[in-house]
């Protein structure tokens, strides 16, 4: 099992405590007796020193001298005694019994200077310093005996005894300190390592969440230290990493609607010339045949040739406005044709259609419908608001039946203006309806035959309207059809000139059949069921 990082603090911590209070017990053990033994050389020799400086000036009699030693003496432990070597007298002792044991020893220095019971330590003229035993109550002396200045004798001792029971009290000491310092230093550090480890756990989950791509992780501990630093570079860090992987998600999601894109395109471009193909075939057919006929000379008389050249121009002529047809939708559903919206009169507009579509009305023998005595502005790209007017006009007139009734409207509202084109007729099947819009859809195929129709002109209208992002729709009547479409108002159109024909196309609008209204806003497109 692997250590934690709270663990190995602890550890090592307990592992220096241990170490140092082994150190510092061999020290005293080993070292401090030696130490002890300097020292007291040192405070000998001082001793000697001050009693030495008295004795030369004669002030060792002064009773302040004689404090001054006697206080140097308890201090340092040290008995003194000092003879007159000219009669014998004990001229000075720290001791209360002047001819005990001390004076004993000092006659022993006194007469046989070289006793062999001491290791010897100092030696100078003046004093010698030896480490000895006294047989006698078995216990080992410092002692230093020489003679001052002014011929005195001297003799002064400190036990030794008191050193070891130093060194074993300090190490029973630091026996008992150092179990009490590794219990407390323990749980201090073990708790305040906590303070270390829980920060770095942090990074390792902060760190862990990241890798699973998780950015709304933060380092929030804080702290000015090294890992409050290296929590700080992690949220940095983390931002930049998201913001990488964002932008290599758009990034993707731009090459997936790229190749989505490409794929719809190569789809779209496919089903173009299948359908173009299939609306080809037949005026490409009939051209050649009657071409092939005027060739050979099938009918010689004029009038047949005429109508031959007829046949192939009426036919040329319906191939060229279908290509025109394909490139304005192609245009329209690429984004490749400019909108410009301008503000100008949708009735004005609508009366010019209407007026370049006369001869078509005549042809089909129908009347038209539009009155509007006031002028509408709106906004939108005006030549493009045309190309709708026209297509849903001339789609009205190649469908109008029963009493060839044509009937626009434009109806300005609150919101929005809806321009409406009625045309009297058959409804459309309900199932055709969401097919309406659709390029190459047909609903009577042998009749769009007949006048040239292609299924691409609701579809162009589809692509003006999504691109205006405005609605659009038809709905069947019981006696017609009517397809329609709305156009942002110009603010000036005031409440009251809202048109309101709640009665508007009742000669017509007998009652809804069961049929679909498709509307859009926009790119968003929806069918309704009308009832």
């Amino acid at each position: 099992m692997k250590w934690s990082i709270r663990s190995q603090i602890t550890a090592i911590f307990i592992g220096l405590i241990v170490l140092i209070l082994a150190g510092m017990f061999v020290i005293n053990s080993g070292f401090l007796g030696q130490y002890y033994v300097a020292h007291k050389e040192k405070d000998l020799v001082d001793t000697y020193e001050v009693i030495n400086r008295a004795l030369s000036d004669g002030k060792f009699t002064s009773e302040s001298v004689k404090d001054k030693v006697l206080n140097q003496s308890e201090k340092t432990n040290i008995d003194i005694s000092i003879m007159d070597t000219a009669g014998g007298n004990i001229i000075f002792s720290t001791i209360k019994d002047e001819r005990g044991l001390l004076f004993g020893r000092m006659l022993g220095y006194f007469f046989d200077k070289n006793q062999g019971d001491g290791i010897v330590l100092e030696s100078t003229d003046a004093y010698q310093i030896l480490k000895a035993t006294d047989t006698a109550n078995k216990t080992d002396y410092l002692e230093m005996w020489g003679y001052f200045s002014d011929g005195s004798f001297f003799t002064m001792r400190s036990p030794l005894e008191s050193i070891r029971e130093s060194a074993s009290l300090a190490n029973k000491f630091l026996v008992y300190m150092g179990i009490t310092g590794i219990v407390l230093g323990g749980i201090l550090v073990w708790f305040f390592s906590k303070k270390i480890t829980k920060p770095v756990l942090e990074l390792a989950e902060l760190s862990r969440r990241m890798a699973n791509l998780d950015f709304n992780a933060k380092y929030t501990s804080g702290g000015s230290n090294e890992i409050g630093v290296l929590g700080e570079s992690f949220n940095i860090m983390s931002k930049r990493l998201e913001k990488t992987v964002s932008e290599l998600k758009s990034a993707n999601n731009k090459l997936l609607k790229d190749i989505e894109q490409k794929e719809k395109i190569e789809d779209m471009r496919n089903e173009f010339l299948g359908n173009v193909s299939h609306e080809l075939k037949t005026p490409i057919a009939l051209i050649q045949g009657y071409a092939e006929g005027l060739k050979e000379g099938v009918n010689d008389d004029p009038e047949s040739r005429e109508f031959y050249c007829d046949v192939i121009m009426d036919e040329a002529g319906k191939m060229n406005q279908m290509v025109k047809n394909l490139l304005t939708l192609n245009q329209l559903e690429f984004g490749s044709d400019e909108l410009e919206f301008e503000r100008f009169d949708i009735v004005g507009l609508i009366r010019g259609v209407i007026a370049s579509c006369d001869i078509l009305i005549q042809q089909a023998e129908a009347s038209v419908s539009f009155v509007a005595d006031l002028a509408v502005y709106v906004w939108a790209d005006e030549f493009k608001t045309e190309q709708v007017v026209r297509n849903y006009l001339t789609n009205a007139i190649h469908h109008v039946e029963n009493e060839k009734r044509i009937e626009i409207r434009v109806l300005p509202k609150q919101d929005t203006v809806r321009i409406t084109v009625f045309n009297s007729g058959k409804p459309i099947p309900k199932e055709d309806v969401s097919k309406l819009w659709d390029k190459f859809y047909k609903v009577d195929k042998a009749h769009t035959r007949e006048y040239g129709g292609n299924g691409i002109g609701l579809s162009i209208v589809k692509a003006i309207m999504e691109s205006f992002h405005q609605a659009y729709g038809v709905q069947n009547f019981d006696n017609g059809v009517e397809f329609w479409f709305e156009l942002e108002p110009d603010v000036s159109i005031k409440s009251e000139d809202c048109v309101k024909n709640e009665h508007y196309g009742q000669e017509k609008k007998e009652g809804a059949v069961e049929g679909q209204a498709l509307h859009g806003k926009g790119n968003e497109v929806k069918y309704e069921e009308l009832q």
